[in-house]
């Protein structure tokens, strides 16, 4: 008999295992990593806000646009080597934020970490998973996996400040290197000792061999003229665009709000403890009802958050704010590491999501600058959380036209 279920998880646990650890390391170049040094940076190389600002925008839209052609090399190459290829870019990018030497070289560092670390080892955490998962359970798969993102929130800013603190912020990231290079790496590839069977398994399902994955299997080029696509692209770029600038701007909210920076970052425990809740429950429900169908509602709790923040001003509403888009976070990395598959298939997911992860690069570099536009040109705090609102709500209606009984994108896209 068949396993099903969370026996199935535990059947392939080193797939999830691979998963969960490639996500955690992909910390290295996130946002929340990077920031943690960014007053080093500017004063190790006299740059101001606006410069620093500047080289960080520069390097996540080169990295951006440089994924669309490398996140679709997963497709085609043994997921083996480019496991270790990523990892060992990683940890050359964190080896070249260490020894920079001025803004040029670390402009290329902060490329090299968003490119492996944001884009390609996110990429290859979720890719992986949704690809081998077995279809019945690919919810759960992914929704456990991706649980790696909420621990490395939680634990790297601790650890890192502790580490420059005590050490220096070059040898921080010297050791982030090391830790990559020496820990993970190695992991990582025991973990995918035996992935050529379960390859050969992922090519017998596609090819209908089993009965339980034998749909369309749509080419990236396909998919980029399908009017249910570019819907679906609108809707789900929004948590990219609205939370990473609002969280950018985040002493500006602070300081119109009354707040202080240290009881407004206190927020951020319900952020990773509502991203993980929703990571856990987003599997079940996708497993269940389909990708689809979920995706009707995990905007709606970000845009909730976005009316408390505009119609209050107690340092509650910040707490509520974080909480609901770390709801919309865990449904989100759980639920666009399946819709594309559960739409377009597997065989070419790695080349779909490329493009989908770099325009959420492109949107989440975008955004700071877009928002302190409005905010040098008077625009309130309040004002651009209900047009972030507007926006969310017309995400919303894109889903639910979709993928409501009888819509376009439910019955075949």
């Amino acid at each position: 008999m068949r396993p099903t279920g969370w026996r199935v998880l535990r059947a392939d646990w080193r797939l999830l295992a691979f998963g969960l650890l490639v996500a955690f390391a992909s910390s290295a170049g996130q946002t929340y990593f990077v920031s943690l040094f960014s007053q080093q940076f500017r004063d190790a190389f006299d740059l101001g806000h606006a410069g620093f600002g500047a080289v960080y925008s520069a390097a996540t839209l080169a990295s951006g646009f440089l994924l669309i052609w490398a996140g679709g090399l997963i497709d085609r190459i043994d997921l083996r080597l480019f496991a270790a290829a990523v990892l060992a870019g990683l940890a050359l990018a964190a080896t070249g934020a260490a020894l920079a030497a001025g803004p040029v070289t670390l402009g290329l560092a902060i490329f090299l970490l968003r490119f492996f670390g944001q884009g390609l080892a996110s990429h290859t955490a979720v890719t992986a998973t949704a690809r081998y998962a077995d279809p019945s359970i690919r919810g759960k798969a992914v929704s456990v996996a991706t649980l790696g993102f909420p621990a490395g929130e939680a634990l790297c800013p601790v650890l890192v400040v502790a580490a420059i603190a005590a050490f220096g912020w070059r040898e921080t990231y010297g050791g982030t290197a090391l830790v990559v290079a020496v820990l993970i790496l190695p992991a990582a590839l025991a973990l995918l000792a035996t992935h050529g069977r379960r390859h050969a398994a992922h090519l017998h399902r596609t090819a209908g061999g089993d009965g339980t994955d034998a749909m369309r299997q749509w080419t990236r080029g396909e998919v980029v003229r399908d009017r249910v696509f570019h819907r679906v692209l609108i809707a789900a770029m929004g948590p990219s665009f609205i939370v990473t600038g609002v969280l950018f701007h985040q002493v500006h909210l602070a300081e119109v709000k009354g707040w202080t920076l240290a009881a407004f970052a206190a927020g951020y425990v319900g952020y990773a403890a509502c991203q993980v809740g929703a990571a856990l429950v987003a599997g079940p429900v996708i497993d269940r009802i389909g990708a689809r169908r979920t995706s009707r509602f995990y905007l709606a709790p970000l845009g909730l958050g976005l009316l408390v923040l505009a119609a209050f001003d107690p340092v509650w509403s910040g707490y509520l704010f974080l909480m609901a888009a770390g709801t919309t976070a865990g449904f989100s990395s759980t639920l666009l590491g399946t819709l594309w598959a559960e739409l377009y298939g597997v065989r070419h997911l790695g080349a779909i999501r490329a493009l989908v992860t770099a325009c959420s690069v492109v949107a989440s570099a975008l955004s700071p600058v877009l928002l302190g536009v409005l905010l040098d040109g008077g625009a309130s705090m309040e004002a651009i959380a209900v047009g972030c609102a507007v926006y969310v709500a017309v995400g919303v209606a894109i889903l639910a036209r979709l993928f409501s009984p009888g819509g376009v994108g439910l019955t075949g896209a």
